[in-house]
């Protein structure tokens, strides 16, 4: 794959054998970050863990302290009390059975995250085959089926981001803009972290973080150390 001229500088200035501390990596992806527009900044983490097994699946939630300066639309399915909460946390668009064939029929995706409460989930279960391969599906523990629709709008608003591992049992999830400062990313790195040791199965055995990496989305990727990162 032929790369462009920027890639190829920024990728002169890693070291692709290294493995970088935080704040090294923090600095080299936002050198590396040279497109005309804010890429966004993610992290990529491979763990040892056999997501086929029920008990290795990682899954959760975490609220980035300085966001993910992305503006997101949020979708709530409630009724009665619960609409006016939501809306008045802020949520662009609420409702309940009349949103189904707007979705289903008429391919509407105007949201980025769907929360919905525990009694309109047989509502929200229609629309699974649709949700579901876009990984909007609410879910109890990513905190997105919850009565408390005002909390998780607000937080959400607020950066939280969902985490999960891929078929592959990698965890990918977007961490901040290039346009962060190096010490506002590696909170957000720091707040991920803390998440994901937290959320390590009891039953894994042997190493969990594989390997962390961080890029933007048209740089090169930089390699952190899994060792110092794991607890």
């Amino acid at each position: 794959m032929k790369r462009g001229k920027k890639y190829v500088e920024a990728a002169k200035l890693i070291d692709k054998t290294a493995l970088y501390d935080v704040d090294q990596a923090m600095e080299l992806v936002k050198k590396g970050s040279t497109a005309k527009f804010d890429e966004t900044i993610e992290a990529h983490i491979r763990t040892g863990c056999d997501g086929r097994h029920a008990d290795q699946q990682i899954r959760g939630a975490v609220v980035l302290p300085h966001g993910t300066g992305k503006k997101v639309r949020v979708l709530v399915f409630a009724k009665g009390d619960k609409v006016t909460e939501a809306e008045a946390a802020g949520a662009e668009f609420v409702g309940g059975e009349e949103l189904v064939p707007k979705i289903q029929n008429e391919g509407w995706f105007d949201f980025d995250v769907v929360v919905a409460t525990p009694d309109m989930m047989g509502v929200v279960g229609r629309l699974g085959r649709v949700l579901g391969p876009k990984g909007l599906m609410p879910n109890p523990k990513a905190g997105t089926v919850t009565m408390d629709v005002a909390k998780a709008v607000t937080d959400i608003k607020a950066g939280k981001i969902e985490y999960r591992l891929d078929k592959t049992n990698i965890i990918h999830v977007p961490i901040g803009k290039a346009s962060f400062t190096e010490a506002q990313l590696a909170d957000n790195f720091q707040a991920l972290m803390d998440a994901i040791n937290k959320a390590k199965p009891s039953s894994l055995k042997g190493q969990y973080l594989k390997s962390v990496v961080i890029t933007s989305t048209m740089g090169p990727a930089v390699k952190l150390n899994p060792g110092k990162l794991a607890n």
